[in-house]
């Protein structure tokens, strides 16, 4: 896989990790961004080295696994 692929592949990923927490915790996607890259590494250290293996689960299961994820960390979103 080219190298263009993997980067289209891992956006797509993360916008729908972005989009989908925010229906799930009902705020706005770009509070969902801001958490995840500047309250937090969760984008860069969790989401996209993992997102070759989280794409394989459930929406249910990303989104549940991601929100256990900022837990641990303590990040909210008000």
């Amino acid at each position: 896989m080219s190298n263009n692929l993997l980067l289209q592949d891992n956006l797509e990923f993360v916008i729908f990790c972005i989009e989908n927490l925010a229906v799930r915790l009902g705020v706005d996607g770009k509070k969902v961004y801001r958490a995840l890259t500047e309250k937090s590494d969760i984008l860069e250290s969790y989401i996209v080295p993992c997102s070759e293996i989280l794409s394989t689960q459930s929406k249910e299961y990303i989104i549940d696994d991601i929100i256990n994820v900022m837990k641990e960390k303590g990040v909210t979103i008000p």
